[in-house]
Protein backbone atom coordinates (compact mmCIF):
# COMPACT_ATOMS: atom_id res chain seq x y z
CA UNK A 1 0.00 0.00 0.00
CA UNK A 2 2.87 2.42 1.20
CA UNK A 3 4.56 1.43 -2.29
CA UNK A 4 2.16 2.54 -4.68
CA UNK A 5 1.01 6.25 -2.40
CA UNK A 6 4.79 6.75 -2.78
CA UNK A 7 4.67 5.71 -6.79
CA UNK A 8 1.40 7.77 -7.09
CA UNK A 9 2.25 11.54 -8.02
CA UNK A 10 0.64 14.06 -5.63
CA UNK A 11 -2.46 16.30 -6.44
CA UNK A 12 -1.13 19.59 -6.58
CA UNK A 13 -3.93 22.07 -4.74
CA UNK A 14 -3.29 24.88 -6.92
CA UNK A 15 -5.14 23.05 -9.81
CA UNK A 16 -8.86 22.71 -10.45
CA UNK A 17 -8.74 18.91 -9.48
CA UNK A 18 -6.71 19.21 -6.62
CA UNK A 19 -9.44 21.61 -5.33
CA UNK A 20 -12.16 18.99 -5.79
CA UNK A 21 -10.30 16.03 -4.22
CA UNK A 22 -9.64 18.59 -0.89
CA UNK A 23 -13.46 19.21 -1.20
CA UNK A 24 -14.70 15.69 -1.16
CA UNK A 25 -12.04 14.82 1.86
CA UNK A 26 -13.49 17.82 3.62
CA UNK A 27 -17.47 16.41 2.97
CA UNK A 28 -16.06 12.82 3.66
CA UNK A 29 -14.87 13.97 6.70
CA UNK A 30 -18.31 16.77 7.44
CA UNK A 31 -20.29 13.51 7.46
CA UNK A 32 -18.47 11.56 9.69
CA UNK A 33 -18.48 14.21 12.13
CA UNK A 34 -22.55 14.35 11.73
CA UNK A 35 -22.46 10.89 12.07
CA UNK A 36 -21.05 10.70 15.26
CA UNK A 37 -23.11 13.54 16.82
CA UNK A 38 -26.08 12.09 15.66
CA UNK A 39 -25.10 8.75 17.36
CA UNK A 40 -23.69 10.35 20.57
CA UNK A 41 -27.16 12.32 20.78
CA UNK A 42 -28.72 8.95 20.44
CA UNK A 43 -26.73 7.42 23.02
CA UNK A 44 -27.58 10.17 25.72
CA UNK A 45 -31.42 9.79 25.37
CA UNK A 46 -31.14 5.79 25.42
CA UNK A 47 -28.75 6.49 28.69
CA UNK A 48 -31.64 8.66 29.99
CA UNK A 49 -34.44 6.03 28.91
CA UNK A 50 -32.87 3.03 30.88
CA UNK A 51 -31.88 5.08 33.93
CA UNK A 52 -35.71 5.93 33.83
CA UNK A 53 -36.78 2.22 33.55
CA UNK A 54 -34.35 1.05 36.14
CA UNK A 55 -35.37 3.88 38.47
CA UNK A 56 -39.36 2.32 37.74
CA UNK A 57 -38.28 -1.11 38.33
CA UNK A 58 -36.99 -0.81 41.44
CA UNK A 59 -39.82 1.37 42.73
CA UNK A 60 -42.00 -1.62 41.58
CA UNK A 61 -39.73 -4.03 43.29
CA UNK A 62 -40.04 -1.65 46.28
CA UNK A 63 -43.57 -1.13 46.50
CA UNK A 64 -43.58 1.78 45.36
CA UNK A 65 -45.65 3.29 42.49
CA UNK A 66 -43.88 3.30 39.07
CA UNK A 67 -44.51 5.85 36.12
CA UNK A 68 -47.91 5.42 34.87
CA UNK A 69 -46.22 5.30 31.20
CA UNK A 70 -44.22 2.13 31.88
CA UNK A 71 -47.10 0.06 33.69
CA UNK A 72 -47.45 -2.30 30.71
CA UNK A 73 -43.73 -3.25 30.70
CA UNK A 74 -43.25 -3.83 34.27
CA UNK A 75 -46.34 -5.43 34.77
CA UNK A 76 -45.12 -7.97 31.96
CA UNK A 77 -47.26 -7.15 28.88
CA UNK A 78 -45.67 -6.22 25.43
CA UNK A 79 -46.51 -3.35 23.15
CA UNK A 80 -46.67 -3.65 19.56
CA UNK A 81 -44.40 -1.70 17.30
Amino acid sequence: MSLLLAAAPPVPLDSTAGRYVAAAYIVVLAIILIYVAIMAVRAQHLEKELAELRRDVEAARAGGEADPKHQAVLAGERRSV
